[in-house]
């Protein structure tokens, strides 16, 4: 064999070592970018639609649950007529407990209404006041419920004294007693008291002829006579001895 022969024989081998390490190497890089990209970027977009899919699922199934609970507070309610004593029907009983214990209308019991009352002075031998007892007696005004419903009344009235034929008028003071309330079934009665300071005296006098009986929380009065004598006139008295005591 020639030298030159030899020398091309080397040159060959030489290139198809270097093409076969090229060859390699980029089969190498190729299957580095190929793994790279299988465990990044799948990897990546898989974990964000996750994270979007339970975050919309979560959501979803808050909104079904909070809905499944109040559907099925709505049917056992709707059972038990609010009879149940699991969690949806003590909600529901709450309201209509505050109600009641306020004693307003949730309670069910309206106020008692002028229209709805009757009034008049009691004058059986214990309701006479003592004329010679000066501030210190007094008369009572029954109210009864004429009506065909229960109600319920409570606090002062406001009396007004007036003369026959109304020109002198007396708006009383009231007592500084504390004051509750009552209820009334239909025909039943309560009553409230007037301090009356009654005299003798042919001298600063005032002489009532009716009385307006307005009750509580009512712009309507009831009128009825007066049946008792004089009272000492004290119209302009900053502390009057006649003046209206609380109902009950």
């Amino acid at each position: 064999m020639s030298a030159n022969t030899t020398a091309r024989t080397v040159r060959r081998r030489s290139l198809r070592i270097a093409v076969a390490a090229l060859t390699a190497a980029a089969g190498l890089t190729l299957t580095a970018c190929s793994g790279s990209d299988a465990n990044t970027e799948p990897a990546g977009q898989s974990d964000a639609g996750m994270a979007v899919e339970s975050s919309g699922t979560g959501s979803s199934a808050k909104e079904q649950g909070s809905g499944a609970q109040a559907d099925s507070g709505a049917k056992t309610d709707a059972k038990t007529d609010g009879k149940t004593d699991g969690k949806g029907g003590a909600a529901a009983k709450k309201p209509g407990t505050n109600g009641a214990g306020s004693g307003g209308s949730g309670s069910g019991v309206d106020r008692c209404h002028t229209s709805g009352l009757k009034a008049a002075f009691a004058t059986g031998e214990d309701a006479t006041p003592d004329p010679n007892a000066g501030g210190s007696t007094t008369t009572s005004v029954v109210l009864t419920n004429k009506g065909s419903r229960t109600c319920k009344i409570g606090g002062f009235p406001g009396v007004d004294l007036k003369s026959e034929n109304g020109g002198e008028r007396w708006s009383l003071a009231r007592s500084s007693a504390k004051h509750g309330s009552i209820t009334l079934a239909p025909g039943d009665s309560t009553d409230f008291t007037i301090n009356v300071a009654l005299t003798k005296e042919e001298e600063g006098f005032y002489q009532p002829a009716f009385a307006d009986i307005t009750p509580p929380n009512e712009t309507k009065s009831i009128t009825i006579k007066w049946p008792w004598g004089t009272l000492v006139d004290q119209r302009s008295a900053t502390h009057p001895a006649t003046f209206v005591n609380p109902i009950g």
